[in-house]
């Protein structure tokens, strides 16, 4: 998982998605940051929290089996101001629900942007694809991005473009309309704050649903674009292009620099917090 997968499964940060030519400013002083995706910063930097090892022990959350990871991320880590320390909470349910709690506080101002980047598919072994899959993202608007897939500043309406998943759209219907596949961010017409539906995803051949809630603004919708077959999984099976989608909660990406976004910053005395349900169901 350190070495081979692209962040399959982990936990993102310190600053999810992308921030642009791996500098913000804030309170007046620049940071640099590891320009690690072309001219930007992606995903936490060369060592991000994908890359670290976490302690982890088992323990309950409302009565339900759950597993707590701690990291403390010290002072300048991958140029990010500020030690941060880190608590994430996976909880399995009752209800057939990964519930994912993140919690992290600084002792100095800093950025936080957490999220999970697991990959799905729904259909398992029968689709090497998840073009035919059912996408609902309850937004109306999504962030445009320039050429290195660094937001535009402009909150756009998704109606009548190839961006509309407003109601259920396979996938892979529209995706040839997007320059290099969907990897974009979603304003969420919840606006974040409070648990609310963010997504709905369905496979019809095999009757498996997914249900996204979270507390975020955001959520990048990733199609697997830069897989290329070269990397094996369960049972030695490779993953081509568009072998799973992402759905990461989220604010938005380069939020540091673009004011009029949810804003990342975190001081101390303040605790982040965040929290995403994953919800399995058949039909």
């Amino acid at each position: 998982y350190v070495s081979e997968y692209p962040y399959f499964g982990t936990i993102v940060g310190r600053y999810a998605n992308r921030i642009k030519g791996g500098r913000f400013v804030l309170d007046g002083v620049e940071y640099v940051l590891a320009r690690n995706n072309g001219p930007n910063h992606l995903h936490g930097g060369i060592k991000g929290f994908d890359k670290a090892v976490w302690a982890a022990e088992p323990t309950t959350h409302d009565g339900a089996p759950a597993l707590r990871l701690r990291h403390v991320s010290p002072d300048g880590d991958e140029g990010y101001p500020g030690t941060l320390t880190t608590t994430v909470t996976y909880v399995l349910t009752d209800d057939n629900a990964l519930e994912v709690h993140y919690e992290a506080e600084t002792d100095r101002p800093t950025i936080v942007n957490l999220t999970q980047h697991a990959y799905f598919n729904l259909a398992g072994s029968r689709s090497e694809t998840i073009l035919d899959h059912e996408m609902q993202i309850f937004a109306s608007r999504y962030t445009p991005v320039d050429e290195t897939l660094i937001p535009t500043g402009e909150l756009r309406a998704v109606k009548d473009t190839p961006m509309d998943f407003t109601t259920p759209h396979r996938i892979g219907a529209r995706i040839d309309q997007v320059e290099g596949g969907y990897d974009h961010n979603y304003v969420l017409d919840s606006g974040g704050g409070a648990l609310a539906p963010a997504a709905r995803v369905h496979d019809a051949a095999s009757g498996r649903i997914m249900e996204v809630h979270t507390t975020e603004p955001g959520l990048q919708f990733y199609t697997g674009n830069f897989l290329d077959g070269t990397i094996k999984g369960k049972g030695g099976r490779v993953y081509p292009k568009h072998a799973g989608f992402c759905l990461e909660a989220q604010v938005f990406p380069d939020s540091p620099n673009n004011p009029s976004f949810p804003s990342p910053v975190l001081r101390p005395g303040e605790k982040y917090t965040q929290t995403t349900v994953y919800r399995f169901l058949t039909e």
